[in-house]
């Protein structure tokens, strides 16, 4: 009799465990079966459209010339300052970089005069001159806009 009932016990077990077995597999089929045999994933992004004119419909190009900018005239000013200074006191602070090496290739091209001073972390200032007037600092200032970097001001040389 004891054994009678082990033996109920056991398949009761077996039982339960085929149970919990084939529901994982029912659950496992009815997630996975809809996105394996769905034939376009739903897209949680809404929809771009873009209207590309024909040719007919565009007005035609008409390439124009950039207008230059005319170098802005220094104030009447700057004859003072030049009585109290010495010749090449004049710098124009370029930038300062980790890399300086393209901004001095560029000055270079440009046969810009110009050094550079190590600053604090790996930082390197580069300074265009020092020219023997303001005048020279101002065309050179024009010249530095005109190659794509953004230049200081004109200062006088310190130390």
């Amino acid at each position: 009799m004891a054994e009678e009932q082990q033996d109920v016990e056991t398949l009761k077990r077996r039982g339960r465990r085929r149970l919990v077995g084939a529901v994982a597999l029912v659950l496992a089929a009815v997630v996975i079966l809809p996105m394996v045999f769905d034939p376009e994933p739903k897209s949680t992004q809404t929809p771009v459209t873009v209207k590309i004119p024909a040719e007919s419909e565009a007005p035609p190009f008409a390439p124009r010339a950039a207008p230059k900018a005319a170098p802005k005239e220094a104030p009447k000013e700057a004859p003072k300052e030049a009585a109290k200074t010495e010749p090449g006191d004049y710098v124009i602070q370029v930038g300062a970089f980790t890399r300086p090496e393209a901004v001095l290739a560029k000055l270079s091209a440009a046969k810009v005069p110009y050094y550079t001073e190590p600053m604090s972390g790996n930082l390197t200032r580069v300074r265009a001159g020092p020219f023997a007037s303001r005048e020279a600092a101002e065309r050179a200032l024009a010249k530095l806009r005109e190659l794509g970097l953004k230049p200081g001001a004109v200062t006088s040389k310190s130390g």
